[in-house]
């Protein structure tokens, strides 16, 4: 079906001599393409935000990228990757296509990819595609499966989200 050009191969070496780098001025003249840089994606990705230890933010955070939360937030988080840090605490509703919960969060997890640690405390409510909790985790609160949790977070309450035929309740004051 297809079949390589032999243009752009270089011959075989005869002895210590150097094939020349152009052929005919028609090469030198030629746009250099991404076929003749190195291996390099040109659009790498970035490594995750970190916010620290001794760090508290109060607000909500937006990013199209990855976080790892080590200090406290007070606020929701949106985000691609999400890694809550053992010794982090994130109060408000945490969104991201992967959430790592290795600390504690008080509040919604919505997720494509869910996964709480054994050292995860997690108070309020999951969403999730997949979701995996490992043996030691806290955990309060309902857990519920959507095809796309990321959007209409209030499905279910019209009757046609919870898995098991399971009714949804609002959440009640006092324990």
């Amino acid at each position: 079906m297809f079949s390589k050009s032999k243009i752009n191969e270089p011959g075989p070496k005869q002895g210590n001599e150097a094939a020349p780098p152009y052929t005919n001025e028609s090469d030198m003249n030629a746009p250099k393409t991404s076929t003749n840089l190195p291996a390099a994606a040109p659009k790498s990705k970035p490594p995750a935000s970190t916010l620290s230890a001794d760090l508290t933010i109060k607000g909500n955070l937006k990013t199209t990228g990855d976080i790892q939360i080590e200090g406290t937030v007070e606020g929701d988080i949106r985000a691609h990757l999400l890694t809550v840090g053992e010794g982090a605490t994130v109060k408000g509703e945490v969104m991201a296509d992967d959430v790592v919960v290795n600390g504690r969060v008080v509040g919604r997890v919505r997720g494509l990819k869910v996964r709480l640690t054994s050292t995860a405390r997690v108070e309020g409510d999951i969403i999730h595609k997949t979701i995996a909790i490992e043996s030691g985790a806290h955990f309060e609160g309902s857990v519920s499966r959507r095809e796309d949790p990321l959007n209409n977070p209030e499905r279910s309450r019209s009757g046609s989200g919870a898995p098991g035929g399971q009714p949804q309740s609002a959440p009640t004051s006092g324990s």
